[in-house]
């Protein structure tokens, strides 16, 4: 029994059902036993918008494996007669029949008398076309010879030689390609060499860093002269002259590698320096010095025993360098310097978007932008949650 201090009378404490107490007791053994990786895990599932971002992130990631069962159209596909078509509008409800479910109209192709402009208007008293999911079209690769024409969905009957609407829900380019399925096409380009240019700056940053912090003496002093000579240089200057010298015949898969060597090569410096003051940290305490007594190599101990102990922290710098290396592609394929055509990314897609009168006539071209600015706030938050999740002080 307790006493309230307040009123000076005595309290009767409610005794806790038995029930209640083993699960509290379960809880707290299962948290008890649980390793480093599994609380971080709990902590980021309590993290409600780091988790709507990552399932987003996964579904994009799913979607640049198969571009083109998700894209309607092929990304090199045109459309005579639909230049600079506007988004298309996908109605539900027609005059005659009611809810009909999605479908567009056909689009015709007017010039005002005045201005000279070229608009497009829906054809509303005509065919009505049907939009299904799991549709026939144009042929795509898999991986390696498997091809397939299924679409996730697309008109009815869109499959080449029949004469339907075709629907456009980015608007169209110069020459009649559709907006909407070039970007997840260009996803294929601009989400992977975030990661494979984020894999090699994580190799070199924990390789050079490890060894400089560990190791140490003339090795150490010539990694930090060599980390800051490559701070002092501008980042995109560097990048801009970089890709310049890479020449813009070769195919695409070799430029595509030489652009992630250009990405990754300064990503890894601050990288290094954080790597490099915690090992001079940790060499000292007394589990690194039991395993260099046992015999351990150098390379077992900083791998082994170093690095994860602070693990949580390369995790949550990874996800933090990963957009800024789609930034950087974007920039670089938007000043024509990156990835060249007939090569589809987000930045070569804002190429169309350079001139302020096409902005101003065909808003649409900017739309790949909004998928650059989306994609990198849902890393950002992604990496807010693996940061709280990895704080040791919360619970």
């Amino acid at each position: 029994m307790t006493i309230d201090k307040e009123k000076n009378i005595p309290i009767e404490e409610e005794e806790v059902p038995v029930e209640i107490l083993e699960q509290i007791s379960a809880r707290d053994e299962k948290i008890y036993y649980a390793s480093q990786g599994q609380l971080i895990a709990w902590r980021f599932q309590r993290h409600k918008l780091a988790m709507i971002s990552l399932v987003i992130l996964v579904i994009m990631y799913i979607m640049a494996m198969v571009p083109g069962f998700f894209a309607p159209y092929g990304k090199d596909q045109r459309f005579k007669g639909y230049s600079y078509a506007p988004i298309s509008k996908i109605h539900l409800f027609d005059e005659e029949e009611g809810f009909v479910g999605p479908f567009v109209y056909a689009l015709t192709q007017e010039i005002d008398p005045q201005t000279f402009k070229k608009t497009f208007v829906p054809n509303e008293d005509g065919t009505i076309y049907r939009i299904s999911m799991f549709v026939r079209g144009t042929e795509y690769k898999i991986v390696g010879n498997w091809t397939s024409d299924l679409h996730l969905f697309g008109v009815k009957g869109q499959n080449e030689g029949e004469n339907v609407a075709p629907m456009f829900l980015f608007g169209t380019d110069q020459v009649g390609r559709d907006v909407f399925s070039r970007t997840i096409y260009g996803s294929q380009i601009s989400l992977t060499i975030g990661l494979i240019g984020v894999f090699m700056s994580f190799i070199f940053g924990i390789t050079l860093g490890g060894l400089a912090g560990y190791v140490g003496g003339l090795f150490d002093a010539v990694v930090l002269v060599i980390i800051d000579l490559l701070q002092t240089i501008p980042q995109l200057p560097l990048w801009m002259t970089l890709s310049a010298a890479v020449p813009r015949e070769i195919p695409v898969v070799q430029r595509y590698f030489m652009m992630t060597v250009v990405l990754s090569f300064l990503g890894w410096t601050g990288l290094a320096r954080v790597v490099r003051g915690r090992l001079l940290a940790m060499r000292e305490e007394d589990f690194a010095l039991a395993a260099k007594g046992a015999g351990a190599s150098n390379w077992r101990i900083v791998m082994r025993h170093l690095i994860p102990g602070f693990s949580s922290h390369l995790i949550v710098t990874i996800t933090i360098n990963i957009p800024a290396m789609i930034l950087g592609e974007v920039a670089l394929g938007f000043l024509s310097l990156g990835m060249q055509k007939p090569a589809v990314s987000w930045g070569i897609l804002l190429q169309d978007a350079q001139n302020i009168v096409a902005i101003a006539h065909q808003p649409w071209l900017m739309i790949p932008a909004l998928v650059v600015i989306v994609t990198v706030l849902l890393f950002n938050f992604v990496g807010d949650g693996l940061r709280d999740a990895a704080d040791p002080f919360v619970m």
